[in-house]
Order: structure tokens, then sequence, then C-alpha cells
């Protein structure tokens, strides 16, 4: 088994009611501890164990992928992009194929560590309309749609994630 407390969350269930700022954060922490919440619990095999041939989707690269998504809250332009973590030009796909001698418990302080980051980014930026980013057509992203982006990174992930889970022990749901 993992280490105790490895990957443990306290879900909470998004806001019904709040500012559009303070619902967006509750429903990308919902998804974000639904991930560790899909990992909690299993062994360092389990974790590294592929969905099938020829992918090589794992719980793990999962977590590794969403450590590096959570950049785009801290690719300012005033600050400068977020330095990749578990990838390179040279190994595009470094954060899903490079699990089988990952530090596991180094790889989920590296994800708490960048959403910790993501988290205190987006408490000094409050506007929702303020342009974060540019896309390579030189289209402004602004934040508002940078949370939306993330919610919808996590939720498809997430449902990876369920199905990865479900083939490793049989466990489902949310």
């Amino acid at each position: 088994m993992t280490s105790p407390g490895l990957f443990a969350t306290d879900r909470q269930e998004p806001l019904y009611a709040g500012g559009e700022q303070e619902q967006l954060e509750s429903w990308l922490d919902y998804h974000r501890d639904t991930l560790l919440r899909k990992c909690e619990g299993l062994t360092p095999e389990q974790l590294r164990s592929r969905s099938c041939e020829p992918s090589t989707l794992t719980l793990l690269g999962l977590v590794r992928h969403m450590a590096e998504v959570e950049s785009w809250f801290n690719d300012d332009p005033a600050d400068g992009a977020v330095p990749p973590i578990h990838y390179s030009q040279d190994n595009p796909d470094g954060d899903f194929h490079d699990v089988a001698d990952a530090d596991i418990e180094a790889d989920e302080a590296t994800f708490r560590r960048c959403v910790e980051r993501s988290r205190a980014f987006t408490a000094e930026h409050r506007d929702l309309g303020a342009v974060l980013a540019h896309r390579r057509s030189g289209e402004a992203i602004p934040l508002r749609w940078i949370y939306l982006h993330m919610i919808e990174e996590y939720a498809r992930h997430n449902g990876h994630a369920d199905l990865l889970r479900e083939r490793i022990d049989g466990a489902t749901g949310d």
C-alpha cells in the first residue's frame, strides 16, 4: 500500500450559491480532490498500472499531467511561464510515460504544491476578465476561460481516472 495519508483528501461539495469566482474555485477544488480520491489507498504498482495496451495512461500519469496543467494559472505575462516539471521538448509526454521509476510521494507533493501555487495566484487575480495568456494566434485568454478550461480538463481526466480505478479494484463513483 501507499504511505498512510498519501493522496488523502477532504473533498467538499461545490458551492450552489455565491460569487462567480468562488463557485468556479469550488468546482475546480472538487475536481482536484476527486483525482486524489481515485488514487487514495492504492499500491505503487496499482498507481502505475496501465489502462490497456497500447495506452500508457495510469493514475500516476494523470496526477503528474494535472500538476503540469495547473501552470495555466501561472503563465502570467508579467511573471513569465512556469517551466515544465515532468516533460520536455524531447519528451513531450514524460508526464504520462515516465512513471515506472517515478517517486510517487514526490509526485503527489509536487501536485499539491502546484495546486497551492495556483490558489495563491488566483487569490491575487480577482478580475475574471483579466487577460492572463494569449493563444498562438494572438487571441486573448482571460482568467474566466482558464477556470473553465481547468474544470473541463479535470472532469475529462477524472473520467479516465474512474475507469482506471474500476479496472484496478472495482471501485466506482465520483
